[in-house]
């Protein structure tokens, strides 16, 4: 149990033998430290709830709970704030559990989940692109956290692989290699490689389409007539795509890979294609779905609503499925195959009307079935002048790209402080890797993910401040505290109550880290991994300039020493982990 968990305990039953509510006793970290370590306001809603002084409230609380051993204060301040000290002694006990603990004092939870977590949205003919970095490296944080928790979490990719863009790049192609066997009605088949279609023609060729079939009905009408008959089954147009989605994972793997992120599962919209007609049949069966205008709609309007919204097409009156069909089939699927309890859709914040239409849909036909279906939504990474961060030409910059970018502003600086210099190439190529990716991951994550945030490339690979290349800094500079302690034959443990400030307020930091990744969890926000992990490892880096730990004559002393700074690193390398961000053996 973590030290707010127990001092909570403890307030409740002031309040209960006080004869008001327990739920009055929440107990959270301190906004005045000058006052305590701790407080709870509970008082102040107690007393409106029990037309009573807030004050005599407090007083009669702190009354009750005043002579606990783990207390070395408990005072009133204002109108019934309740603060709270614990002794030195508490605090090493606490520690001590902690450093016990092989979960930090994180116990997992009891009651675990079927979770599945939607990110990053890779699509054919697509190479991954800075549009893409903010829900990959989001979502896979949240994997991460969910999992930790205790959780059983599938990561997919959801792979953008079925639809009409389908039946575009089928008429690209069949205006650039007429001869393509594939293209071929009365061919049956079977279809070899077309090895001369590359993942940069597709790229080159969707754009074009794309761009035509707006302006051009007869185009658009080839477009859907081969969506159609891919949807159909056509022998060659499957071979077609087939090879097109194999091409464009293999880019989009390597560019995950180069990241650190990893899915479970490779899900596409086709992967659901087969339920499509009879959900759709089942939908107008039960009623859940109405023909309108020749199409297939479900009807979302709710009578709350301050503002319209559309019913959710499932069907077109071309006979159609559109990207909401194959999203609602998707649910069914994840509910009923994958038994989730839990889907989180980690989509940037324009997609909001289209997942609310979608999720409504879910429940009006009854394809949720229980499960909870979250939007995350996120705002934009921008550039300097606010507008959405782009090439200098003007295009969207590919992740390899990007990464390639902040990796060599990594190398600049690791040159500056003359880190790593006399490593390995490979070694040193590798270090500056980890760190240009944990700058980029860093630099976003520590956003609120609703805010939009300028890329700064200079700030978020600097080696001092609120970084990632900061906090790897940190992790390094403990671990070697660590290693050069077991080569002097220096043991650590057990901790000690603190004797200076620096130490204490370390030790009370470590302590928090139960709640902050149940925040964490609660409000789907790993920013608030980042900005903890940065208030730990200040505070180390504080007690290691005033505590000097490897030359302390004291063995006792040193050993308890150790032993925090052992506790510290598992922490912040807990925490790096959360948020997808490597730590180099050595800088």
């Amino acid at each position: 149990m973590s030290v707010l968990s127990d001092l909570t305990h403890l307030v409740e039953r002031g309040f209960e033998s006080s004869g008001l509510d327990a739920a009055y006793g929440k107990v959270v970290v301190s906004n005045r430290p000058d006052l305590g370590q701790f407080q709870c306001n509970g008082a102040l809603a107690a007393a409106r709830q029990a037309r009573r002084n807030p004050r005599e409230i407090a007083g009669s609380v702190v009354k009750e709970i005043a002579g606990d051993s783990r207390l070395a204060d408990v005072s009133l301040a204002g109108p019934g704030f309740i603060n709270l000290t614990l002794t030195d002694e508490a605090v090493a006990g606490y520690v001590s559990e902690m450093a016990d603990d092989s979960r930090l004092g994180m116990p997992a939870v009891s009651d675990p989940l079927d979770v599945i977590v939607d990110y990053a949205g890779p699509n054919v003919a697509k190479a991954m692109h800075v549009g893409h970095l903010r829900a990959t490296i989001i979502g896979d944080s949240l994997k991460r956290l969910f999992r930790f928790a205790g959780h059983r979490v599938l990561g997919d990719a959801h792979f953008g692989d079925w639809g009409l863009q389908m039946g575009m790049l089928m008429v690209a192609t069949r205006e650039r290699l007429p001869g393509l066997p594939h293209l071929d009605e009365g061919a049956g088949g079977p279809y070899a490689e077309p090895p001369s279609i590359t993942l940069a023609d597709l790229q080159q060729w969707y754009p074009d389409i794309a761009a035509r079939v707006g302006d051009d009905e007869e185009l658009a009408g080839e477009a859907r007539r081969a969506t159609r008959d891919l949807q159909s089954g056509r022998p060659g147009y499957v071979a077609l795509w087939e090879h097109f989605v194999r091409v464009s994972r293999e880019s989009q793997e390597r560019d995950f890979a180069d990241l650190g992120v990893e899915f479970d599962l490779w899900y596409g919209e086709s992967t659901v294609r087969h339920l499509l007609r009879p959900m759709v049949d089942g939908a107008l069966a039960r009623g859940a779905a109405v023909r309108s205008e020749g199409a297939v709609v479900v009807d979302v309007a709710e009578p709350d609503d301050k503002t319209e919204i559309s019913p959710l097409i499932l069907e077109t009156s071309h006979g159609a499925f559109l990207y909401g069909t194959t999203d609602l089939a998707t649910i069914a699927m994840r509910v009923d195959e994958l038994h989730a309890d839990l889907v989180l859709y980690v989509v940037d914040a324009r997609q909001a009307y289209h997942f609310e239409q979608v999720f409504r849909a879910a429940r009006r036909t009854g394809l949720a079935a229980g499960a909870v279906l979250e939007h995350i939504r996120f705002g934009t990474m921008n550039a300097r002048d606010g507008t959405p961060f782009k090439t200098r030409a003007g295009g969207v910059l590919g992740l390899q790209d990007l990464i390639g970018m902040v990796t060599g502003a990594a190398v600049a600086r690791l040159e500056e402080s003359d880190l790593a210099a006399g490593y390995p190439e490979p070694e040193r190529a590798k270090i500056a890797r980890q760190v240009g990716v944990a700058a980029l991951k860093f630099g976003d994550l520590i956003n609120n993910r609703t805010s939009n945030y300028v890329f700064d490339l200079r700030r978020f690979t600097s080696l001092e401040g609120k970084t990632g290349p900061y906090l790897q800094m940190a992790a390094v500079r403990m671990g070697s505290i660590l290693d050069r302690a077991v080569a002097k034959g220096f043991p650590s443990g057990p901790p000690m109550p603190p004797t200076v400030e620096v130490e204490r307020r370390l030790m009370l930091r470590m302590l928090q880290l139960p709640e902050v990744i149940d925040r964490a969890l609660d409000l789907r926000a790993p920013n608030h991994l980042a900005e903890y992990a940065y208030e730990l490892a200040s505070d180390f880096s504080r007690f290691y300039e005033a505590c000097h730990i490897l030359t302390e004559s004291d063995p006792p002393r040193r050993a308890s020493w150790l032993a925090t700074v052992r506790t510290s690193r598992r922490a912040l390398a807990l925490l790096l982990d959360l948020l997808g961000i490597e730590v180099p053996d050595r800088m």
